[in-house]
């Protein structure tokens, strides 16, 4: 299993190191657009989420992202400092009450994007996963 790792402190304008991150896995993995495009988007969100909502903008809290490429699937594993949350409770945003509420899409969106997420350790991490073929 081919893995790689970085951390960043969990600062807003550090989502472009992730965006490089994930430039430098589409080249070394020759990754198809149609799948770069997906991972960019479901990615930057879930890291997004681990700094404002994890790790509450806390710059001395980091977010963790691992890529893992075993056989012929590429998953994406972000984790957080932060008390985790009710993953299972989520709010539909696809319902009437909640068309308007600014939040609560990104998860949903992740759940289209990938192929597959599960959360673990209290929803301090979550792991997105894509097949290759």
């Amino acid at each position: 299993m081919d893995s790689i790792k970085i951390e960043i402190p969990s600062l807003g304008e550090n989502i472009r190191i992730i965006e490089s991150f994930i430039d430098n896995a589409k080249e070394r993995f020759e990754l198809n657009d149609d799948i770069y495009g997906n991972i960019m988007i479901a990615v930057t969100e879930s890291v997004n989420n681990a700094i404002i909502h994890g790790n509450k903008n806390d710059k001395s809290k980091n977010v963790q992202l691992t890529l893992e490429i075993e056989d012929s699937t590429i998953k994406f594993v972000v984790k957080d400092e932060g008390p985790g949350f009710d993953f299972q409770n989520l709010p539909d945003p696809t319902s009437p009450e909640n068309l308007d509420k600014p939040g609560g899409r990104g998860i949903f969106l992740m759940k289209h994007l990938c192929d597959e997420v599960s959360f673990k350790e209290n929803g301090t991490i979550i792991e997105l996963s894509f097949y290759l073929n």
